[in-house]
């Protein structure tokens, strides 16, 4: 076992549920309302979905959600683990911390595609 770094084990833990609620209630619809409402304004607008700009949106819309998927087994996991340690007022695992870099490695990618999906949509570069 590693120590938590004087962190609260307990706050850890509704942190956790919290992150995994807050996925679910934000994350996850938006994942579902962004393609759906980004097709009809690429219909609306008139524009070809094979512009490049749009083809390159949905690549990295797809490695977003690539990353995002093992991010929420991650994070549903870590939750369970830090309830654990909570129950068995023990320290946090090594598994935790394991998932929790992995965790912290997808989300740059992640967060990354985003980030240059919406500079893609707001500049509508002629690439």
């Amino acid at each position: 076992m590693r120590p938590t770094s004087g962190g609260d084990v307990g706050a850890i833990s509704v942190a956790a549920k919290n992150v995994v609620l807050a996925d679910w209630l934000f994350t996850a619809p938006a994942g579902i309302v962004q393609p759906v409402s980004g097709a009809i304004l690429i219909y609306l607008a008139g524009y070809s979905w094979f512009e490049l700009w749009i083809v390159l949106s949905l690549v990295l819309y797809v490695i977003a959600g690539a990353c995002w998927l093992p991010v929420v087994w991650l994070q549903i996991r870590m939750a369970r683990l830090a309830a654990d340690a909570v129950i068995n007022a023990g320290e946090l695992p090594d598994e935790y911390h394991r998932f929790m870099r992995y965790w912290f490695l997808l989300g740059w990618p992640a967060f990354t595609a985003m980030v240059v999906i919406i500079w893609l949509m707001v500049s509508r570069p002629t690439l």
